[in-house]
Order: C-alpha cells, then structure tokens, then sequence
C-alpha cells in the first residue's frame, strides 16, 4: 500500500490504487478501465439501477455493479471475463427490447451512449418478437424536447433535479413496464437548469427543442468559449455548420461551472439571427435613417465624439458591463485620450455616494461551498447567477447557515437559517439582526454577499457599510455578486468612474459613445436615459442591434460583431481571466468592436491605437494591473459624509428586478428562453396591498412611477411585503418606467 489511506485492488490483472470504500467504477474510470454504464455519473448519487456495469469480482457469488461496489484490500475484478462480459450482454438486449429504431431521426444519433454501448455489447438480431412499449411524450416547455419512448430509466433526469437543480420536477411512476419518467404533475420545467438534463440524457429521450432536427453531430465542428451571461464566466462548446451557431453545450471545468450550464447560457444563442440585428453602419439626417459606407459613418462618428471640443466634460460613454475586456479597455482609452474620464458601466447602480472598490466575490467558487455561514443581501440569487447559487446550495446540503435579506420573500432551493424581508426603505435597518449576526459569529468560515438589488438600491452606500459593520463585529468576511460577464473586469479596464457622484445621465451633454448598451433597457432610467441622450444630437452607438430606441437617440450606429462572432476576455466574479476566440464571422458588414475603437482612435489621431489583435489589447491591460484581486474592503465611514437615505417610506413602494432572461440584449431575444415561465412578468402585490387597491388577481391595472407608466395584469403573491409593488425591470413593456426604485402608484385599467 502506498499509505494509510490508500488500498491496492487488481483489475484485469494491473495493480491499481484505491481509497477504502471508493466505488469501483471511480477507480477504474481513473485508470482508463472502460466499463459500460448508463445510471452512474460522476456529480450525481450513485442508483445502480441499469446494471450496465456489472463486473467480475472474485469470491463473489455473481457480477457486481461496479459504480455501487466499494472498493476493498486485495479485490481482484475482471472487467472483461467471460461471466463479465455475458452479464453486460444479457443487460444490453434487456435494455434494447423496447427501444425504438429511431437512430435515423433522432437528435441523439451520431452521440448517443446507447449507440456506442450496443455496438460493443449488443446482438447485431433481437429474440424479442412480442410488442414493444409505446410511452407518451409530456410538455416539458420551450427548452426541452421529449420522445420518452426511447427512455431506459437509468433516472439521470430525476437525480439531477433532485441533488443538483433542487426542484423535484422529474419522477419515476408505476413499475415494471408501466414506470413512466415524467413530471409529477403535468406541468412545465421551471428550472433555470433544465436544459442539464438533456446532457445528462444517454439516450434521445430528452433533447433540446430549439436545435431538434437542425443538424447531426458529425456534421458540426467544435469550438471553445465562454458564456457572457452572468459572473461565473462558465466553459462552453459551441457547435457550429456553415458559419452558424447550432448550439452550445457545457465543457468541463471543475473551477467554474463543473459539468453545468445555466439555461440562458445553453439557449441565448438563438438570438444571434434575430431580425433586429444591425448589418450596416447608419447614420441619421434630420429624423430619417440611411445606410451608409464604412469609411462615411466612421469619418462621422468621430466629428461626432469631438464635437465637445475643449470641454471634455461634455463628452461621456456607457458601456455594457457584458463587453470584453478589450472592448471596455479601448473605450476608457479614447475618452482618456480627449480628456474625459466619463466613462461608466455600472448602468443599473443609483446611488455614487461610496467610493466602491473592485466588486468580486471575494473569495473563488469551490471555497464558497465550504463555507459554514453565509448571507445575501439584496439578491435573488437563484434566478440571478444559478451556478452560483448551485455553490451555495452545496454549502447548505453540507450544514452552512444560509440567511436573506430581501424586499421579497424569493423562492430558493434549500433551507434558510433565518430569513428577513422588509420593504425598500427599511432594507438599511433589516441588516441589523440579532440572529443573523449571533449565526455569523458563531460561524469558522462565515461570508456576506451583496447582490445585484442592493447595487441598485438607492440606498446602497448604506447597505454596504451596513454590511460591512456587520462583518466587522461578527468575523464574516464580505463579497460581492457581480452583475454581469464582465463587471470585474470594468474595473481592470477602467470602464469605471470611481470618483463619480452621480449617474452620467444625471447632467446633459454635447457628445456620447455608447457600446453594447440599449439604453432603455440596460440603464435604470429606462426610457428617460433615452430622452436625455436624444438632446445631444451627437450619439456614436456601436451596437448589434437596431432598436427603436437607438433610432431615436443615436446619431450614428455601428454594427458590431456579438457573442461568438468576436475574440475577447471575460473576468469572472472569483478573478478568472478568460480569453476567447471569435468563432463564426459576424453577419453582413458588422464588425468586431474593438476594432471599431481602434479605428476611430486613428481617425481623432490618438496616441498609441496600433493594435493588429486583440490580445495585444489584452496583455496591456493586465500588464497594468495586479495579478490578483484584493480582498474586499467596505470601510463603513467612508461615503461622502451623507448618512441619509435617499430612500423614503410613505406610498407604494415599487421593488424592480432585473428579469433573469432580460440580462443583456442576447437574453432579451432568444425566443425560446422567452417563452419559459422566467421569461413571463407581471404587477406582483400581496392580498392586502390588493385589497386596499381594490385589485384581484389576474386583473389588468395601471403602475406608474414618475412620468412613466405600464400596464400589466396582477398577481397576488404573498412573497411581498405591504405596500409594496414588485415588477420586472430590463423587459419589454418595463422601459417606460425603468428600473429605478421609489414611489409608484397602481389603479384599476377601467
């Protein structure tokens, strides 16, 4: 034996390592031993169900499933012995008797585990002759297809729900022939991580509804990237035939997103042919859009950043906190080479009282699980960054104390220790809680995460010092759950105004860039960011998308290349630097944006704007900058000497989220991500604040906030505190009233 923990077992006659009690299959999968298996895999319990893996093991009186037999001192296994190999034969034709011959129309053909297995252990003729099963398909959504006739109940699609997804949607019912996998109740996947169970699926039962029937496995090449739809920055394969996106897939990274995907990262691809997407530079004369050349709408978007002259307070720039890094560092370095350091991605923040630092999570993602306390601030974490949420859900299932503090009562998948929802205006106070602090304290390895609501807040500054008291007497440690792909590497760019007191938006200005941003939608003003860019006149747009917002506010509109069709760098909430390569080129003349950047810093005869690729972009930012992000300091005293809220009590209180399907321009378009039960909003009120609005539920009604207004139906939900009015922000329909929190009022449609 090597030491004390480690055992020797013998398989097919080789010598090999093994923990006492670690399941065989494990030890064998490490040692490139192929054994058949259908039921096991490696993040999920082990069931033993589909008996595919039945092996050898001397002394015993029959095969034994390798993925359910630990491991002992001295065992010898035969993986390929003739009792072995009968035992895997005899499984296979049983699994076979009722599967369908549907290789030539399935999406699973050509990737299919099924496949592969019965050419190595399957009859090349059946000896069955009596009626094969014929299973219904339930609706499962807009996400995932069904054929569950093929199904062979190695239960994946339940485990997964069960252990991984934390909702029981998936089940098994009836037995023997008759066991059905399916919802317990005809119903829809609410997951945000359904789609996992397509991948997990060895068969074709389970496929992806918007590729069915789009293309064969061998027909597709694979490339690497990175999803650009939240902080956790996961590892993706993109498949692609023809110069198009078919689909993405997760790739394996044990650091990151394990073996998962988020839904929105699985599906936005969707939206990279949507009508909307801008192919030609325009330019507007009076209220009319042209087309117009290259050389035309560059020579013009460059007057147009230059028309603030001396006063370079006058010009300013909104950038997405979705763009690279390259693109975000490029921008910062135009406006700094005018004189300008206007330049901002915080685009949903409201409140620049602290002088806030790099907002990371502050500590990486697999210690996150490890942790025995934990508390979230203003998030809605589940439907706001799922992968992280996965993390914390491991921690609970392993005994943290998982504690909230929220203007609603959201539905997450494990237990809270300790639960507190208050109202906008008392979110402050809330913070100060005996019990969440008694559970901190008490904790070895205890973190307080603020989210994306509480970034939003208008009382923000005093959330965070709030935050950071409560750290500071109680030994917890405090983070951050960025907004976007990209909202730790605005800070590294320099797409950040750390020294700004307001919103950019908050004052006019002569001349604007915006990249990547649909102001409607990706500011908290919403429509009113709209009217004040339209006073200036002079509006440079680089975007993938033309909008009637952009027409109406911008000047000028570049088309830049989106997701996959240019190269890049994404730094992740835990500081993981992640470059990627463009993928397919961009529809009609769209470029990448970075070399649109580049470009016009040429044309306003900028310093230093010779870059040939992005990487160089790349390496001078983070030769600039640190190799490692600093811990996270909130330092209580440390805002600009105002101590007030911002934030009142009196009438409704409005209490906007950002929709989870509404993160960024790609999400806002994938039809299919849309038409799940994430992407459906309304009015949500409590029955008494319904009552004294003399409202019912599923009654049409008016909101108003400010100048703007929506109408929506109502949706009595008990989640919300009095007085309170909780509606998406980012969507359709949500820009006339932005995403900005405050006092609204609420009537009955007449």
């Amino acid at each position: 034996m090597a030491d004390e923990k480690t055992i020797t077992i013998e398989v097919d006659g080789r010598q090999l390592d093994a923990r006492p009690g670690q399941m065989l299959i494990e030890v064998t999968d490490a040692a490139g031993v192929t054994v058949p298996r259908f039921c096991y895999h490696k993040n999920l319990s082990i069931s033993a169900n589909c008996r595919m893996c039945l092996v050898e093991v001397e002394n015993a009186p029959k095969p034994l499933p390798a993925c359910a037999t630990p491991c002992m001192d001295g065992m010898k296994v035969f993986t390929k012995s003739p009792l072995a190999r009968e035992a895997q034969k005899g499984t296979m034709e049983f699994l076979l008797i009722n599967h369908p011959l549907d290789c030539p129309i399935c999406d699973q053909g050509g990737e299919c585990e099924l496949q592969d297995v019965a050419v190595g252990y399957g009859a090349d003729v059946s000896r069955y002759t009596e009626a094969k099963r014929i299973v219904a398909d339930p609706d499962l959504g807009p996400l995932v297809a069904t054929d569950m006739t093929r199904c062979i109940h190695c239960t994946r699609c339940v485990r997964f729900g069960d252990e991984i997804a934390g909702v029981r949607e998936m089940g098994a019912t009836g037995r023997g022939e008759h066991m059905k996998i399916g919802t317990y109740v005809a119903h829809t996947m609410t997951s945000e991580l359904s789609g996992n169970i397509i991948d997990l699926c060895p068969v074709g039962a389970l496929t992806s509804k918007p590729f069915r029937f789009q293309a064969r496995a061998w027909e597709m090449t694979q490339r690497s990237s990175v999803a650009p739809h939240d902080s956790v920055g996961s590892n993706i394969n993109v498949h692609l035939r023809s110069n198009r996106v078919m689909r993405v897939v997760p790739q394996e990274n044990s650091d990151i997103n394990e073996t998962w995907l988020a839904d929105r990262d699985r599906y936005s691809y969707t939206a990279l042919k949507h009508k909307e997407r801008l192919t030609t530079p325009m330019l507007k004369e009076g209220d009319q859009w042209r087309e117009a050349s290259w050389e035309e709408a560059m020579n013009k978007a460059a007057a147009s950043l230059a028309a603030a002259g001396d006063d370079a307070d006058q010009l300013a720039a909104l950038v997405s906190p979705s763009a690279t890094l390259e693109e975000m560092a490029l921008a910062a370095k135009l406006l700094r080479g005018l004189g300008s350091t206007n330049i901002e991605s915080r685009l949903r923040m409201a409140d620049f009282r602290y002088a806030e630092s790099t907002p990371w999570l502050g500590t990486t993602l697999n210690a996150l699980e490890k942790a025995d306390a934990i508390l979230l601030i203003g998030s809605n974490v589940r439907k706001e960054q799922p992968l992280i949420n996965h993390r914390i859900r491991k921690a609970a299932l392993a005994g943290a104390k998982v504690m909230a503090v929220n203007p609603v009562d959201f539905d997450f998948n494990y237990e809270l220790a300790e639960t507190v929802v208050a109202a906008p205006s008392q979110l402050v106070d809330a913070i100060d809680n005996q019990l969440i602090a008694d559970h901190l304290k008490a904790a070895d390895n205890a973190l307080i995460l603020i989210g994306n609501i509480a970034r939003s807040h208008p009382d923000y500054s005093l959330l965070a010092a709030a935050a950071a008291r409560l750290g500071e007497s109680n030994g917890a440690r405090l983070g951050f759950l960025p907004e976007a792909a990209n909202s730790v590497g605005a800070w590294l760019a320099g797409a950040v105004n750390s020294t700004a007191k307001a919103s950019l938006l908050a004052q006019p200005r002569k001349s604007w860039l915006l990249v990547g941003v649909e102001p409607e939608h990706d500011t908290i003003e919403g429509q009113s960011a709209v009217e004040r860019l339209g006073e200036s006149g002079s509006v440079v747009a680089l975007t993938a998308w033309r909008t009637l917002a952009l027409e109406q506010a911008a000047s000028v509109m570049l088309p830049i290349a989106a997701f996959t069709e240019t190269s890049g760098t994404l730094v992740n909430c835990q500081g993981d630097r992640q470059s990627f390569a463009g993928i397919v080129a961009p529809p009609g003349e769209a470029r990448p944006a970075w070399k649109v950047l580049r470009v016009l810093g040429n044309l306003l005869d900028l310093d230093d704007f010779d870059y040939t690729s992005s990487e160089q972009i790349r390496d001078e930012v983070f030769d600039a900058c640190d190799t490692k992000l600093a811990a996270v300091t909130v330092i209580a005293e440390n805002w600009i000497g105002e101590t007030e809220k911002n934030l009142s009590s009196g009438g409704l209180e409005r209490i906007p989220t950002l929709s989870p399907y509404a993160m960024d321009s790609l999400t806002r378009r994938s039809e299919a991500l849309q038409q799940s039960s994430d992407g459906e909003w309304s009015i949500h009120i409590n029955s008494v604040t319904a009552g004294q609005a003399g409202l019912s539920d599923g009654e049409a009604a008016f909101l108003k906030q400010g100048a703007g207004h929506i109408d929506s139906s109502i949706s009595i939900d008990e989640r919300v505190p009095d007085n309170c009015v909780w509606c998406a922000s980012g969507v359709s329909g949500s820009e006339n009233i932005g995403g900005a929190f405050g006092e609204v009022t609420l009537e009955k449609v007449s």
